[in-house]
């Protein structure tokens, strides 16, 4: 069974053009899919539809069906459908309800039934998890920007959702707390088998863990695939070639430049391997020839 199934799917806010114009897509369960695409192309909308907030909590017209693990969303509601997805939104700060740092985490558990001692088990797990153990009694009023994230990211993960829907989960973190933050979601991804739908504008954060790439345009589905079969298809397009991560660019350049074809780079250091020996071998056919 796919995890998420956006069947010939549209929708348009009260007086708005379509937000999302006759989506098809099915997201794998256990993939970790990335969501790209330029402003307003309709990234959050999709995760709105993912989670239920789109149909039950906006207004607007909707066509076509969107299953979340096997249910229709429209026929659920937003708390049926939160026992298998978990979500953070681009307005995470409005999803924080209590006054600290553990009662936040807690409060979803507790509205599971779970147990005390489970609960508090979990509180210490997921907050040294996403950077903030030893923050239990803080008043959330007095977190950071950056550490108000982690924690709508924490509370999330303490149920352990089957589904992850992630909308710019890094856009109030540093690189450094942002590069944490996918290593521990791909871990997730990778141990957990948990399915992931994470909107990012900044491709190189992800292209290490990603295994599918989805973008959007003007509402539609413009490309999708796997990493390396997309990214070429950005390169060559006007609109979308600047949503190429800088590796890449390199990449496609160098490629051109010496008629030649390098392996997927996911990160630097599987770049920087491959032209080392590319260069050694460009060596020795020079040493060859003299």
């Amino acid at each position: 069974m796919a995890a998420i199934v956006f069947d010939n799917f549209s929708y348009s806010y009260d007086g708005a053009a379509k937000a999302l114009d006759g989506v098809d897509l099915t997201v794998a369960r256990g993939s970790f899919t990335v969501v790209a695409g330029p402003s307003g192309a309709g990234k959050t909308t999709l995760c709105f539809a993912a989670c239920g907030v789109v149909p039950h909590y906006f207004g607007g017209s909707m066509a076509g069906r969107v299953s979340v693990a096997g249910v229709a969303t429209a026929g659920s509601s937003m708390r049926e459908l939160a026992v298998n997805v978990g979500t953070v939104l681009e307005d995470f700060e409005s999803q924080l309800v209590t006054m600290t740092v553990a009662e936040e985490v807690a409060f979803a558990l507790e509205n599971r039934g779970v147990g005390h001692d489970r609960i508090a088990r979990r509180i210490g797990e997921v907050l040294a998890q996403v950077g903030l153990a030893g923050l239990e009694d803080r008043e959330v009023g007095s977190l950071s920007g950056g550490q108000k994230q982690r924690l709508a990211i924490a509370s999330v993960l303490a149920t352990r959702p089957e589904i992850l829907v992630l909308d710019e989960p890094a856009s109030a973190l540093d690189p450094e707390g942002a590069e944490e933050l996918y290593a521990l979601l791909a871990s997730l991804n990778r141990e957990y088998g948990m399915t992931l739908l994470v909107v990012e504008h900044d491709l190189a954060r992800v292209l290490a863990y990603a295994d599918n790439l989805l973008v959007l345009a003007d509402g539609r589905i413009a490309c999708q695939g796997r990493p390396e079969e997309v990214l070429p298809v950005l390169a060559r397009s006007e609109e979308l070639a600047a949503m190429v991560p800088p590796l890449w660019q390199l990449k496609f350049g160098l490629e051109e430049r010496f008629e030649t074809r390098f392996a997927p780079w996911r990160h630097e250091g599987e770049a920087i391997e491959e032209l080392g020996g590319f260069i050694g071998a460009g060596r020795r056919e020079d040493t060859k020839s003299a």
